[in-house]
């Protein structure tokens, strides 16, 4: 598996694809709505990325950026096998990878400076602790941090992060993190958390990562989340992943989608059992009213971006 984050024009999103895959992408597009790929290392970086351009009949447009403005790069050719070779070198980081295709710098003008914020201590404190908060969590990508640090302070007419600014925080903050998770070593509680949500939906269980807002938003879309043939339902929503981030565990919310108590007791067992089939502990007393506690839990979720 290449570890990257490929975007299509359509939205449609691949994580961590293989090479085949990659190669079947680039041949793919050219037509209306689907004529770019854009590619994106996991986790993601700030200004790195590589990205493809193509309509039917003409050219294959690539591009690579390194950083900064002037490491920026555009080639084309007619060759779509060449394009993926050279998109996968990229994705491998392989030595030699630009070879292939004639290079040449991309000039997209002067960068422009972002003004530092000016906020008091209480308003700055406050804002990054609420991206931490949201970035320790683990499932936000750059974009909507930054689109958290824009709106967070806003109040009335009053918006005193600027767009450019909320990418600049974002962007510090998220850096953090990657150095941070750099250290980390082994098999993570969240990577056991989603092996254990794999199987429940490879039994047929409508299992869901921080899904939706709250409890209400959850229970009344998850029913759509699911196959014809599910029998019911397994989630947590976006503040249990901030309880999780903060240390207090993980609530799991659950049900049988026949709206048995039975049914939901069942699979509350179920829930249970693969959780321990992971190395995962929780405390449930059984009662089918009551959430499912993943406890303790060290929240250490690798960012993808």
């Amino acid at each position: 598996m290449l570890e990257i984050a490929v975007e299509r024009e359509t939205g449609e999103r691949h994580i961590r694809v293989p090479a085949e895959e990659l190669a079947a992408l680039v041949r793919r597009i050219g037509g209306d709505g689907d004529r770019f790929l854009v590619l994106q290392r996991i986790p993601d970086l700030p200004d790195v990325f590589a990205q493809v351009w193509h309509e039917a009949g003409g050219d294959y447009t690539v591009e690579y950026r390194d950083g900064a403005a002037d490491r920026h790069f555009r080639a084309s050719t007619e060759d779509p096998g060449a394009v993926a070779a050279v998109l996968t070198g990229w994705a491998r980081q392989e030595a030699g990878w630009h070879s292939g295709v004639a290079w040449a710098p991309l000039d997209l003008g002067p960068v422009r400076e972002v003004p530092p914020l000016d906020l008091g201590e209480e308003e700055r404190v406050e804002l990054e602790r609420r991206v931490r908060e949201v970035l320790v969590g683990g499932y936000a990508s750059r974009a909507e941090l930054a689109e958290l640090a824009e709106d967070h302070l806003v109040s009335g007419d009053r918006r005193p992060v600027s767009r450019e600014q909320a990418r600049v925080l974002a962007d510090r903050l998220w850096l953090e993190r990657v150095a941070a998770q750099a250290e980390w070593r082994g098999e993570t509680d969240p990577e056991r958390l989603t092996r254990a949500f794999t199987a429940l939906r490879e039994a047929g269980v409508t299992a869901r990562e921080n899904f939706a807002c709250c409890r209400n938003c959850g229970h009344s879309e998850i029913a759509g989340e699911g196959g014809p043939d599910a029998r019911g339902f397994v989630y947590f929503h976006t503040q249990c992943t901030d309880s999780a981030a903060a240390g207090r565990g993980l609530m799991l919310l659950y049900g049988g989608f026949d709206g048995s108590s039975g049914t939901t007791a069942a699979l509350g067992h179920e829930i249970v059992a693969a959780l321990d089939a992971v190395g995962l502990r929780t405390e449930w007393d059984g009662d089918p009213t009551r959430a499912v506690t993943v406890t303790p839990l060290d929240w250490r979720r690798r960012l993808v971006g």
